[in-house]
């Protein structure tokens, strides 16, 4: 058989051939985001089985605007657990730069102009990962070691930062409509139509570039399902979110990062030595790679996106206070990007780790503050989850090892 053969072949097979692959996949213990879409089903049941208030217009969009900040801080999270790495002081990196930006903005007459307050404050993410990146790979401590005096420096920074204020009430509307202004129904519907007309570009420009290529290729019958999926579950998004509110800012902030990121890790050349880098960190530098290079900017990256997170934090409280960045930031953070699917082994994982266990995270929080439960309940359940998640993806590797796909 040809070449041009097997790619035809490969075009041409069906919906059937296609779900046997996936089935061997998961039975081989490649899961992908199976266990955490059936942990979200579970989670709507029980929650709605106990609250009929869960699964509303209302609640839904509460839901997509406390689940943004600790989607946006665990993508960058996500960056370091594909290198094997932790940072540990994402909670008050983000409260540093809500700080900056909600000082920096206060009307007192030497207030700087929105634009340069929000880069400073993303700024002072970059600078601090940047730090924390030197720090462990020119001077050899592990990153747990750094990051954690991160998170305890970091928070004498916010007091520092915020001083005798106390607690600093936003007053810039740009920061305050950040996470409280929403899209209007007209604008939300054409963003749908668009992103699926985007989605099926990507999917058929692949598709065109690996037939030139004379390489196989998913079958169009899959592609189509795939474009179907997203318009339906974007679709149902945005009539549930028009049913209250609308779709709020925060939805196309979280939208944009995902596409963005996803795009680096999966299309360039940064993203192929990320996963090089984190499946086996030796192998990468024989191979030429600046492994060096590549810890810094991901910690830079792992910071800037703390950084993003805590804009939205303080957008939603609609204020900063000494606690800025503290509380459960962090926790909630590294246990949505495991919870999502991203192996603490390093090497495993996508950006979309972030988004779903963001969900996941909010939806148990917020079910059970719609049950009247406190946050020692909160933290039990979420440890739990986190431990199941750990254990699912040990178990994983495993099946993997045994079935020689490791």
């Amino acid at each position: 058989m040809t070449t041009a053969d097997a790619t035809a072949d490969t075009g041409s097979a069906g919906l059937g051939d296609a779900f046997r692959e996936w089935w061997t996949n998961v039975r081989s213990g490649q899961l992908g985001s199976l266990p955490i879409i059936i942990g979200l089903v579970i989670i709507a049941i029980v929650f709605q089985s106990q609250n009929d208030r869960f699964l509303t217009a209302s609640n839904f969009v509460n839901l997509i605007v406390q689940s943004a900040a600790f989607a946006t801080i665990a993508m960058g999270i996500v960056f370091v657990l594909l290198l094997g790495e932790i940072d540990l002081s994402v909670g008050y990196v983000s409260g540093v730069a809500g700080v900056i930006a909600a000082v920096l903005l206060i009307p007192d007459g030497n207030e700087l102009s929105t634009p340069i307050a929000v880069a400073l404050a993303l700024g002072s993410g970059i600078a601090i990962g940047t730090l924390h990146g030197l720090i462990i790979t020119k001077i050899g401590i592990p990153s747990f070691v750094v990051t954690l005096a991160g998170l305890i420096a970091w928070n004498g920074v916010v007091l520092l930062l915020i001083g005798s204020r106390g607690t600093v009430v936003l007053q810039n509307d740009f920061l305050i409509g950040l996470a409280n202004d929403f899209l209007p129904e007209s604008t939300s519907w054409a963003l749908w139509l668009l992103a699926v007309l985007i989605f099926a570009g990507i999917q058929l420009n692949e598709v065109r570039i690996r037939r030139k290529a004379e390489l196989g290729h998913d079958p169009l019958s899959v592609i189509a399902l795939r474009v179907g999926a997203l318009a339906v579950a974007l679709g149902a998004a945005v009539y549930v979110a028009n049913e209250d509110r609308g779709i709020p800012y925060l939805f196309l902030l979280v939208g944009f990062f995902l596409l963005f990121w996803g795009f680096v890790l999966g299309r360039t050349r940064f993203g192929r030595y990320v996963y090089a880098v984190g499946g086996n960190a030796e192998a990468a530098r024989r191979a030429g790679i600046n492994v060096d290079r590549i810890k810094i900017a991901v910690f830079a990256i792992c910071s800037f996106m703390a950084a993003v997170g805590g804009l939205v934090l303080a957008s939603r409280l609609r204020s900063v206070d000494t606690n800025a960045g503290g509380g459960s930031i962090l926790l909630y953070s590294i246990a949505a990007a495991v919870i999502g699917g991203t192996s603490l082994f390093g090497g495993v994982g996508h950006i979309k780790s972030a988004i779903l266990g963001a969900l996941v995270i909010a939806s148990i929080d917020n079910g059970l503050g719609l049950l009247g439960l406190g946050s020692g309940e909160k933290f039990v359940i979420t440890g739990g989850v986190l431990l199941l998640a750990v254990t699912v993806d040990s178990l994983s590797r495993r099946a993997q090892a045994q079935s020689g796909r490791a």
